[in-house]
């Protein structure tokens, strides 16, 4: 889906105009603000709009259409090149966290935005930009700093969100830890260390937009793009914060489990000791009571039968009652 935003001096908003229109009018009306916006749009259709119509070196073209980045911005002298990155999980297991790359083109007067899928926060911001063209009047600048700022906006609310999962982990740890919670910690250790290598470029974008002017760029807005800067480096803090707790947590599972199996081998341990006068007893006299061979009657009677009896039933008793006394059970 191709559409066009442009907005005259005079104020008069111009909305799906082809871009070989909307450059034109840009190019007869300096201090125009146009916005091209290519979601979905194929291959060949957004070659032809970037290479074509706005002339971007083909590099940069490459790199918007058939390259996957980090988040970057390439300074190429008449525009800038920036990629980005939103976020979004559609479900609480974490198994669909994902991560689209937006990749944008800023020069003067104009800003090129391109996503393979569409974006809930461009989506956002276009509805907003129609709205109210007062957004569009302060240039490209702006606009850019406005996009970076939607986007990052939407890694706060997918951050808390893998909080409140941690705090559940941690509650059905501690109830009945289970072979499925090792499988949810480890589905948040690769989405926090997912989150972590694009926050961390991401932030090194906005710190070089905000230090190294351009040409294409008003030097007087690096104090909002370090307004995102400072945003970023706070999210970078918040992800090290929650890896360190998703750490903490693996040790409680694994503590868990540790004393579980302690405890399972104590009283299987305790069952052995129990056992073992029976087993001594019935193996010594090996319960041979009623074919002697020897002629021993005081060892073979019935009374030594009743006695060993009564020792093999009182023994693990006075065993049990032991070492419930010294507390080792």
């Amino acid at each position: 889906m191709m559409r066009t935003l442009l907005r005259e001096p005079d104020g008069e908003l111009h909305a799906e105009l082809t871009p070989d229109r909307a450059r034109g009018i840009l190019v007869e009306r300096p201090g125009s603000l146009l916005w091209v916006d290519l979601a979905e749009e194929s291959i060949d259709s957004a070659e032809h709009v970037l290479r074509d119509v706005f002339g971007f070196h083909s590099l940069a073209v490459d790199d918007a259409l058939r390259e996957s980045h980090v988040p970057k911005v390439d300074d190429w002298g008449d525009y800038i090149y920036v990629t980005l990155h939103s976020v979004t999980h559609a479900t609480e297991t974490w198994e669909a966290l994902d991560t689209l790359e937006v990749d944008i083109f800023v020069g003067k007067g104009y800003v090129v935005t391109y996503e393979s899928r569409p974006v809930a926060a461009l989506e956002r911001l276009f509805s907003l930009v129609q709205r109210d063209d007062r957004h569009l009047s302060r240039g490209a600048e702006h606009l850019l700093y406005m996009l970076a700022d939607e986007l990052v906006s939407d890694y706060a609310p997918v951050l808390e969100d893998i909080d409140q999962e941690l705090d559940r982990l941690e509650d059905d740890l501690l109830a009945e830890p289970l072979q499925e919670d090792m499988e949810r910690i480890f589905r948040l250790k690769r989405a926090l260390a997912h989150l972590r290598r694009i926050i961390a470029p991401l932030r090194e974008v906005m710190g070089r937009l905000a230090r190294t002017p351009s040409p294409a760029m008003d030097p007087a807005y690096g104090v909002f793009y370090r307004d995102v800067y400072d945003h970023l480096v706070r999210l970078y803090d918040i992800t090290e914060s929650l890896r360190d707790l998703l750490t903490g947590t693996l040790d409680i599972y694994l503590s868990i489990v540790n004393n579980r199996m302690n405890q399972t081998i104590k009283l299987l341990t305790v069952v052995s000791t129990l056992l073992m006068p029976m087993t001594f007893l019935t193996g010594f006299f090996g319960m041979n009571f009623f074919g002697p061979v020897a002629e021993n009657a005081a060892w073979t009677g019935d009374m030594a039968l009743m006695i060993t009896l009564a020792l093999i039933v009182a023994v693990p008793i006075a065993m049990y009652l032991w070492m419930r006394r010294r507390a080792w059970m």
